[in-house]
């Protein structure tokens, strides 16, 4: 059996230790007619992953298993094809996003809604993640990506970039609509500029000034120092722009997530795309609050393309491989402007 490096996760710890280690594990090879074999060129870091390494989600059953390879947002090579694969042939560059399989006879894959599929297979909590050389996967949960687009630059677009866009239209865009965007990170950049394809008015928060710098140049009409003093913090918001008309929650802290809901007009409308406790809700008000997850297949073709339509910048600090453990360590001190990407 030939092998390939990876980083693998043997169990739950603190960034801080290195629990990712360097390893030779079994190549993974087409067991099925309909699967491709991507030789990785790059694989984006995301803060889920952080979480799921130190164990901060446990409870709800990520990582499922251990040891396991994370990493799940993907783009490489195809470099072997199933016998009855049609939608690739070798030479073609493809991207996994963390949706790596669905049944595809439930009524959510009915629905194309496949990333709600109760029996999904999630890319990077198995052996089957980014952080490696290799990955195969159903033909029909990769998606084609153009020759002319980087292999650095297409990577975070598989899951930070489908979670903008999702989150994006959940919130209703339309000309001149007022969208205030929580979280300026890998996610939270891309979001700024979906939003302003749509034409909305964006308003951005993050503790950081770096990247409230961001935001402004990537097209926020503002960008507001978000204070955990709410009252302070909606008097000033209320006094530069008045409430929002909608607001999408990047940031995975539950203050933030009570913040955004307070700082939407009554009807407005609330993305939640974090994980959280629920906050304090008046029914009242008459406001929606809406969760979001990635997106469909379809979903990431439309990202594709609107990505090379655009020009939407995608942030991103590239690190080697074996550099993972301290990617997340600087990802988790803020020290990544965006997107940090796995190069192989």
């Amino acid at each position: 059996m030939e092998k390939m490096r990876a980083m693998v996760l043997d169990e739950c710890a603190k960034i801080e230790t290195n629990p990712l280690k360097l390893t030779e594990i079994d190549k993974h090879e087409i067991k099925r007619s309909n699967e491709i074999l991507l030789e990785i060129e790059a694989c984006g870091v995301c803060h889920s992953q952080l979480h799921g390494i130190e164990g901060d989600w446990k409870d709800i059953g990520i990582p499922p298993t251990l040891p396991t390879v994370p990493g799940h947002e993907v783009v490489g090579k195809v470099v072997q094809i199933g016998d009855s694969v049609t939608k690739f042939k070798v030479g073609d560059r493809a991207g996994i996003t963390p949706l790596l399989e669905a049944c595809k006879e439930c009524q959510y894959c009915k629905e194309g809604k496949e990333y709600l599929c109760e029996s999904s297979i999630i890319t990077g909590e198995s052996f089957k993640g980014g952080y490696t050389e290799y990955i195969t996967v159903v033909e029909d949960f990769a998606t084609k990506v153009p020759e002319n687009m980087k292999a650095a630059y297409a990577a975070p677009l598989f899951c930070a970039g489908i979670t903008a866009y999702k989150a994006v239209k959940a919130a209703e865009p339309k000309q001149n609509k007022k969208i205030g965007i929580y979280g300026i990170g890998g996610v939270g950049h891309m979001a700024i500029q979906f939003a302003k394809v749509e034409n909305c008015d964006v308003i951005a928060f993050s503790r950081s000034q770096n990247h409230l710098d961001v935001a402004k140049r990537l097209g926020a009409s503002d960008a507001m120092v978000f204070s955990e003093n709410q009252q302070e913090f909606l008097d000033k918001l209320k006094e530069t722009h008045g409430l929002l008309d909608a607001a999408i929650v990047f940031a995975p802290a539950d203050i933030v997530t009570d913040t955004a809901i307070k700082s939407v007009k009554k009807g407005g409308l609330i993305v939640i795309a974090t994980v959280g406790e629920n906050p304090t809700f008046m029914a009242f008000e008459e406001k929606t609050i809406r969760g979001t997850l990635i997106g469909s297949t379809k979903d990431m073709e439309e990202v594709i393309k609107i990505c090379d339509k655009e020009n939407i910048e995608v942030i991103f600090q590239t690190f080697p491989l074996e550099k993972a453990n301290e990617a997340l360590k600087k990802l988790k001190d803020s020290e990544i402007e965006a997107r940090a990407v796995l190069i192989p």
